[in-house]
């Protein structure tokens, strides 16, 4: 069984340095403290949603360079919509997919997305166990 583990180390106030299993490292803070306004680093709850962009993106890159299809270039936009009630969560995930280029293989395009968001990214499975999560694929000619 693969296991990940991290360490996270209060810094100072309300900020923290996480690391992570390759050794590189992170700030996070409470953002909901005006102090942290100009600390370079996350929040914990956009971090995941950049988790799961990062994690599908991996796969719909890696996936499109197999089919030969690769795009000039990708941008994922995550927006997650939280409950009004503590605990505070995900309740809805918009996950966009924004494809650039001029020679746009469409169909490779949305049957690496669609393998990323129902076989290969866990990350999107996590969310699905606690928020409805919906996808969108757009294409841009650059």
């Amino acid at each position: 069984m693969d296991k990940n583990k991290t360490t996270t180390v209060w810094t100072q106030k309300e900020q923290f340095e996480s690391d992570n299993p390759s050794g590189h490292k992170l700030t996070m803070y409470a953002t909901a403290n005006e102090e942290n306004k100009d600390t370079v680093g996350y929040g914990p709850k956009a971090l995941m949603l950049s988790s799961l962009a990062g994690c599908s993106a991996l796969d719909v890159i890696s996936l499109l360079e197999k089919m030969r299809a690769k795009p000039k270039d990708l941008k994922i936009e995550v927006t997650g919509e939280l409950t009004d009630e503590h605990p505070r969560y995900y309740k809805n995930v918009k996950v966009d997919y924004h494809f650039y280029g001029n020679d746009l293989q469409l169909d490779k395009i949305e049957k690496a997305v669609n393998l990323s968001v129902t076989k290969y990214c866990g990350v999107m499975e996590m969310f699905r166990q606690f928020a409805t999560v919906t996808t969108e694929i757009h294409h841009h000619t650059s």
